[in-house]
């Protein structure tokens, strides 16, 4: 099993007097660090403009956290299950995994990230800014830079596994699994829909809890990895009637109703896992 997520938008910086981040340290650093290493000088460059904000696509009330930008190297870092926050990281708790959960996720799961590639949830990293979907000058548009070293670095690890994919649009463009061919990975995107009065239509907030739950679900249940989409099917039907969260602002509980798995569009694209809430 290898599930991909998405970076949180915010970030919650180390501790102060944490060492600063190592990038022989971080996973993949054989086929990531030259690469990782050119976005961080570059990011430090850009965060240094009068029109940062605007370059990195964020709001004028961001610029502190822009600013942040330019001393990365010498930040605080934490591991990026605790830098990483937000409705899906708060659902799925990989800042508080039991040790078995926290080993697994270490091995499982892989944070995308227009900074660093991608991440395990135990590297340690500061907080930053920057989005996949940003043309960084000096490096171009971090999607396409990133694609070729991403495959380096996951190709052989999801070869023959099972592919959980909750990243957004942005993410994917940066790395896909081979579906056919050696490298063949079995690739499930995972699609959340609410059933009101019979009628069934995507969500957003509950559909990043929902992917959060079931994130922390495959990590902490006993028993091996799902390794194949029908494993994956079986291990998410295990929250079948489960309360999994609560309505923002209603304050009413929603339940998993079902999941169902649906074969691709096209013959290289994904599988989907269909979650059903209500």
């Amino acid at each position: 099993m290898l599930i991909c997520l998405p970076p949180s938008e915010g970030k919650t910086p180390a501790p102060t007097g944490a060492a600063p981040v190592d990038l022989a340290g971080l996973t993949g650093a054989e086929q990531l660090t030259e690469q990782r290493r050119a976005v961080l000088d570059a990011l430090a460059a850009v965060s240094a403009r009068p029109d940062a904000t605007e370059i990195l696509g964020v709001g004028a009330s961001l610029g502190a956290e822009v600013a942040r930008n330019t001393e990365l190297k010498d930040a605080p870092a934490a591991p990026a299950a605790r830098v990483y926050t937000g409705v899906l990281y708060a659902a799925a708790g990989l800042a508080d995994l039991p040790d078995d959960a926290a080993r697994r996720a270490a091995d499982d799961v892989r944070v995308f990230s227009g900074l660093w590639g991608a991440v395990s949830p135990a590297d340690l990293i500061p907080a930053y800014r920057l989005s996949m979907g940003v043309d960084l000058p000096g490096v171009g548009k971090l999607a396409t830079v990133w694609r070729p070293h991403l495959a380096a670095a996951l190709d052989a690890r999801a070869a023959g596994d099972v592919v959980v994919d909750c990243r957004s649009a942005a993410y994917l463009a940066a790395w896909k699994p081979a579906t056919t061919g050696d490298a063949a990975a079995e690739w499930v995107t995972v699609r959340v829909v609410r059933e009101t009065d019979g009628k069934r239509a995507v969500v957003s907030h509950n559909a990043k809890h929902t992917r959060g739950v079931l994130t922390g679900h495959l990590l902490r249940r006993s028993g091996l990895a799902p390794t194949g989409a029908a494993e994956l099917l079986d291990a998410a039907r295990e929250l079948d009637g489960q309360v999994i969260g609560t309505e923002v602002g209603t304050g009413l509980s929603y339940r998993m109703v079902e999941a169902t798995l649906h074969d691709p569009a096209t013959r290289r694209g994904p599988r989907t896992l269909e979650v059903v809430i209500a």
